[in-house]
C-alpha cells in the first residue's frame, strides 16, 4: 500500500514533505536562508517541490540500480578468455 505525502510550510518556515496519514516527523525539510527568502518570495514553494521532486527521482534511479544484477564481472570474463 502506498502512502500519500504532502508539502506543508511548517510553524518554523521551513517547507516539508509528509505522510498525509501520520502525524509523525517530516521525512524531508527545506530550509531558506533570508537571503534566499528576498530572492525567491513566493515562488519557494515552487523551488522546495522541484528540490523534493529532483531527490525522489534520484532515490528512484538508485534503488533501481541496487535492484538490477550486475553481470559486467561475467561479460569481462567472457570476452577475456581465448579458444583454441
Amino acid at each position: 500500500m502506498s502512502s500519500l505525502y504532502e508539502i506543508v510550510e511548517l510553524e518554523n518556515g521551513e517547507i516539508a514533505l509528509q505522510r498525509v496519514d501520520e502525524g509523525g516527523e517530516p521525512l524531508v525539510c527545506i530550509r531558506f536562508s533570508e537571503e534566499s527568502l528576498y530572492f525567491l518570495n513566493d515562488a519557494r514553494f515552487e523551488i522546495a517541490k522541484a528540490m523534493i521532486e529532483a531527490g525522489l527521482d534520484a532515490a528512484s534511479d538508485i534503488q533501481e540500480q541496487h535492484e538490477q544484477p550486475d553481470f559486467s564481472d561475467e561479460t569481462d570474463m567472457e570476452h577475456s578468455s581465448t579458444l583454441h
